[in-house]
């Protein structure tokens, strides 16, 4: 149909092959081939000039609105290989997802007007080719091997109390002294109530105990910040209440063990500019320190 049209737009069989880079003896078998296959003719032949039959007319027209569409059809692709454009699907987990990738969002969208975002917050762990994510932004000390990683930030924590929380029961001098404490643990990192922390002497785990046990980061801010205890909390989620005073860290020579915020992405020859922009986006937006550090 494509070497047709282009047939009878040029008006000749020599003038089709060399546009099409095809032989002359190519383009005459394929209308010969095509004519056969639609048991009609479609163009009038004669040693001095070509014209279209009455059917031939017709079949071009269908036949030029949809080159019209595979031309259109390519330039939208190929707009998917040099300019951000598309569906982005994003998994993110609650915490960091609700403060920092989602307020990220509208700046990012305004650079790239022609990507659309469907992201899903949750602290599962998503499986990117089956479930059709483009990126995860994940909250590891390594990223799975079989997946490409760019690292966003490093993920510091704390331990951290309310000022007249230390004011009543002490100020912890040692770690040591942290079993005089209510200490509030975070389950998912800790769910043996022990702390692993690394200091001037070396790795430490300490057993703590308290009379809160949560699931969830925000949640465990939430009740420090009442004034319930002490944790051992990521700076993204409380940097704004140690800068205000609300809250006060103590031991800081003592670390947990290292992690980072990474986005992470399945393994291809050609990655898609909107994720290897948005990856770059929120690199240089948390880079090279997080601006709640």
């Amino acid at each position: 149909m494509a070497i047709y049209a282009k047939v009878v737009e040029s008006k000749s069989f020599s003038e089709a092959a060399r546009q099409l880079r095809l032989s002359k003896g190519a383009v005459s078998k394929a209308i010969t081939q095509l004519e056969q296959s639609m048991r009609v003719r479609l163009l009038n032949r004669t040693t001095r000039a070509m014209s279209t039959t009455e059917a031939g007319a017709e079949f071009y027209a269908h036949c030029a609105r949809i080159m019209e569409e595979y031309d259109q059809a390519k330039l939208t692709a190929g707009r998917f290989h040099s300019e951000p454009a598309g569906l982005l699907r994003v998994s993110a987990s609650v915490a960091f997802g609700t403060l920092h990738i989602a307020p990220a969002l509208p700046e990012f969208l305004k650079r790239h007007p022609e990507v659309r975002i469907d992201m899903s917050i949750g602290d599962r762990f998503v499986d990117l080719a089956e479930e059709g994510f483009d990126v995860a932004i994940r909250i590891a000390k390594e990223p799975a091997p079989n997946l490409v990683a760019r690292r966003l930030a490093p993920l510091n924590r704390k331990i951290v109390a309310t000022p007249q929380y230390f004011k009543e029961h002490g100020t912890p001098k040692k770690p040591a002294q942290l079993a005089d404490h209510n200490c509030l643990s975070y389950t998912h990192f800790h769910p043996h109530d022990t702390w692993r922390l690394r200091g001037p002497g070396g790795d430490l785990t300490l057993p703590v105990s308290g009379n809160l046990r949560l699931n969830d980061d925000e949640a465990l801010s939430a009740a420090v910040m009442g004034g319930l205890g002490i944790a051992l909390l990521p700076t993204f989620i409380i940097g704004p209440a140690l800068h205000d005073g609300r809250l006060k860290a103590v031991l800081s020579d003592y670390v947990p063990s290292e992690r980072h915020i990474y986005a992470v992405y399945l393994p291809t020859r050609h990655l898609a500019p909107k994720v290897r922009a948005f990856i770059d986006f929120l690199v240089k937006r948390f880079s090279p320190r997080p601006y709640w550090d």
